[in-house]
């Protein structure tokens, strides 16, 4: 069945074309899938082509780090350090088997991701090159590949986006068990990363504007919430079990995004609460250090005896937010467009964009990731925040060099996608949404086209803008390549749609209203001469 192409009625369609079927042989039988194969291959060469360079990117990763690259996070689904901090979804990846075979289901979960988005795109009605356009960030963006090569669960969560996103849009006409099934996988993600509990809202947007009916829209968001509310409550109630809360994750602190946007000369504060808010030099080292480093002053500062120091940062938190709401919009706004930088340069006030780039040996993050003798990989967990280590062996690190180099080099020297490319991917999804809104505009194809456009572009919003408002990482951004791009792929051809529908709409209303039915000839008189 063409990826293209809804399935067609039984006798109908490309059955009927191929006429009755030829006798079954053991010879035909065996000539049969690879002929299918071969025609697959050469109707989808683009795409093929693309997967196959995204292949060899992902086996010179491996080649080039093993067992795995370890991140400080990575200890969390480990080792269990920092206990509530994410959810532990992730721990049943690392059950299947050692590093090697994780960081194997990951690159494989990534090639796969990249042809499930071509097959969506393709099934709502884009072009083959436009929809191959679409999964070409995920098969060759380097950030993409090294955090395969990670041990961290963002390679799942952003699979399970696309699964569930897939099954919605699968069918031109939403059903309940889709719209369950679709609920029930998007749900699942929150037990990976519990921002997933954000997806529910671009689920249902879609279902309201896709519905066609409030009776549809109550049958189909019912089977959605319920579906997705399932592995949420299944694991809460287990967390409840095991740990005596019923949550995902603690929730995570505002703290660091509000102390950074501050400004601690003109804030109104108590005399035991200002000595928290930082000053300008360590407000340029960003709200990660202001939240997370033992020298920030929201932990070093001194406080009166007797005093709680969480309370008197809650007491600074809400000064901030109801004193100098612009500066936390101003400072959320910035961070929300570096994404669209023409490159991607090291900021002082962010992450270390170092730390998702491929580097010439095996990179270390002490105290957490050392290594020790033998090239042994030598982690420090923490079970609380600023408490001791206890050191464990994990493995034996190994770096191919004149790999790693060239991996550096490719991303570094602009193997990722570019920023104002991402930009434009996101003003044409902005377009093709408000075209879904508008229920008359455009063909049938251009509607089904805007919905979907409509489902990544939500998405997108949600996944990207609400990590900012807590603090920005480039880790926080890599859901935009599973989002953006299908999203203005699918605006660009929904208008594209469109402006082709009117055209043809214009040419038959010119033919309607000409006089073609009169021909003169010899004795005929024009109609004008009566």
């Amino acid at each position: 069945m063409p990826l293209s192409q809804p399935a067609q009625p039984a006798g109908t369609g490309a059955a009927e074309e191929a006429g009755p079927p030829a006798p079954a042989t053991a010879a035909t039988g065996q000539q049969a899938l690879p002929d299918r194969i071969a025609a697959l291959l050469r109707r989808h060469w683009l795409i093929t082509v693309l997967a196959v360079a995204g292949l060899l990117l992902r086996f010179a990763s491996e080649l080039a780090y093993r067992p795995a690259l370890i991140y400080v996070d990575s200890l969390k689904y480990l080792y269990g350090a920092s206990p509530g901090a994410d959810p532990l979804g992730y721990k049943a990846v690392l059950a299947l088997g050692n590093l090697e075979v994780v960081v194997l289901l990951q690159h494989l979960l990534g090639i796969a991701v990249a042809l499930l988005i071509y097959a969506v795109v393709l099934r709502r009605g884009a072009s083959r090159w436009l929809a191959a356009l679409a999964a070409v960030p995920v098969l060759l963006d380097a950030y993409q590949v090294q955090m395969e090569q990670t041990i961290m669960p963002d390679v799942w969560f952003d699979a399970m986006i696309v699964g569930g996103l897939a099954v919605l849009l699968w069918r031109p006409a939403l059903t309940v068990p889709f719209a369950a099934a679709g609920g029930l996988i998007l749900g699942t993600s929150a037990t990976v990363r519990d921002v997933g509990e954000l997806l529910i809202v671009p689920a249902l947007v879609y279902v309201i504007v896709a519905a066609g009916g409030w009776r549809r829209v109550i049958d189909l968001g019912g089977a959605l919430v319920l579906a997705f509310a399932l592995p949420i409550l299944c694991y809460c109630g287990v967390s409840a079990i095991n740990t005596g809360h019923f949550w995902l994750a603690r929730a995570q602190s505002t703290s660091g995004r509000l102390s950074a946007a501050a400004d601690c000369a003109t804030l109104k504060l108590p005399a035991d609460v200002r000595p928290l808010c930082p000053t300008p030099s360590e407000q340029a080292h960003g709200p990660d250090w202001l939240e997370h480093t033992k020298l920030s002053p929201l932990h070093a500062a001194a406080i009166p005896p007797g005093a709680n120091r969480n309370a008197l940062i809650n007491t600074l938190d809400s000064a901030v937010e109801h004193q100098q709401p612009g500066r936390v919009v101003a400072a959320i706004a910035r961070d929300s467009v570096r994404l669209f930088a023409l490159t991607r340069d090291q900021v002082g006030s962010v992450t270390p964009i170092a730390r998702w780039q491929f580097q010439n040996h095996y990179a270390v993050y002490p105290p957490w990731v050392n290594l020790g003798k033998n090239h042994a990989i030598i982690v420090g967990v923490q079970k609380q925040a600023f408490s001791g280590f206890q050191f464990r062996k994990l493995g034996r690190a190994q770096v191919d060099r004149p790999v790693a180099a060239f991996l550096r080099s490719y991303q570094l020297g602009g193997g990722y996608t570019p920023g104002p490319l991402l930009a434009l991917f996101t003003l044409a999804g902005v377009i093709g949404s408000v075209m879904a809104l508008i229920r008359r505009a455009g063909s049938p194809r251009s509607r089904q086209l805007a919905l979907a456009c409509l489902l990544f572009t939500v998405t997108a919003v949600a996944m990207l803008l609400v990590p900012d408002v807590l603090e920005f990482s480039w880790r926080y951004q890599l859901p935009a390549l599973i989002t953006l791009p299908p999203a203005g792929v699918l605006g660009f051809s929904a208008i594209r749609s469109a402006r082709r529908a009117r055209s043809e709409s214009h040419g038959e209303r010119v033919i309607a209203t000409s006089d073609v039915a009169w021909v003169p000839g010899a004795g005929a008189e024009s109609p004008d001469s009566a």
